[in-house]
């Protein structure tokens, strides 16, 4: 944690920035005047004001509730999005590079296949069989950036294999799941981390992009990307209903990126080195 405080003062801006962000959308309940869902017809699009800080959008909800409550969906999406990708594609890039012969041979085709297709086109197709909706966006994000993920994992692992204590290990008898539990994942973790910080923010960033063309929140969930898109039909009249969305996305993304890029750094100074 101190080495991360002595990043430089844009990753610590970026971070405190981050910080508050999040804070707000837990405690969303008390910050927020109102329900983001309660209408008031009366005061259908009225611009920024003391009783509602971020205006009301064209239902006459209160905007600033709106991106409290948006925030927790729009960050929830990204960490559980980001928590399927690593964990599948951990696990199948640990067992391709640890077992290789037939499994590797076939995982990395399966993956090369996968990875011929963009991530978010590979989501596209998922929701399309999933259908709409946010938990559909967190599965289709989550399997989109899998291979990706079981790629670069098989590639630390087949330099791990490699490594005395884990020939030490296979040496003197030990089971294989027990050499790739105790040895072969643990040592992947911080690569694999410093990869997760950087995916965070690319995650919300097309959860908001699924959500602007109906596939993801759907109405009246209060998500960034949903806004954004009902957002259009009151352009420019209702300035702040496109503004204050499209500011959050972008400061979230953008903090993430910058702490992430930090983390990368400190939990893995050999994948940075390979970055510049």
């Amino acid at each position: 944690m101190t080495r991360f405080w002595g990043t430089g003062r844009t990753t610590q801006a970026a971070a405190l920035v981050l910080a508050a962000i999040i804070l707000a959308a837990i405690g969303a309940p008390a910050l927020a005047p109102i329900s983001p869902f309660v209408m008031d017809t009366p005061l259908r699009l009225h611009g920024p004001s003391a009783a509602h800080p971020l205006g009301t959008d064209g239902l006459g909800r209160d905007v600033w509730a709106r991106m409290l409550f948006g925030g927790r969906l729009s960050l929830t999406v990204g960490l559980v999005a980001v928590a399927i990708e690593f964990a599948f594609g951990t696990a199948v890039g640990v067992a391709a590079g640890y077992s290789g012969g037939w499994l590797d041979l076939t995982v990395m085709r399966l993956t090369d296949v996968m990875l011929g297709m963009p991530g978010l086109i590979l989501a596209l197709f998922v929701v399309a069989l999933l259908g709409p909706g946010l938990f559909n966006v967190m599965v289709a994000l989550g399997i989109g950036g899998t291979p990706g993920v079981a790629r670069f994992v098989r590639g630390v692992t087949l330099g791990i294999r490699q490594r005395d204590y884990v020939q030490g290990a296979v040496a003197v008898g030990l089971p294989t799941v027990w050499i790739a539990l105790r040895y072969i994942l643990p040592n992947a973790l911080p690569p694999v981390l410093a990869l997760a910080t950087l995916d965070i923010g690319t995650i919300i960033l097309a959860a908001a992009g699924l959500s602007f063309i109906g596939l993801g929140a759907q109405p009246p969930s209060p998500e960034w990307g949903a806004m954004l898109a009902d957002a259009q039909k009151y352009f420019p009249r209702g300035w702040w209903l496109s503004v204050f969305p499209g500011v959050a996305i972008t400061l979230v993304v953008l903090c993430l990126n910058i702490v992430g890029d930090a983390a990368r750094d400190l939990l893995d100074p050999r994948l940075a080195r390979r970055g510049r």
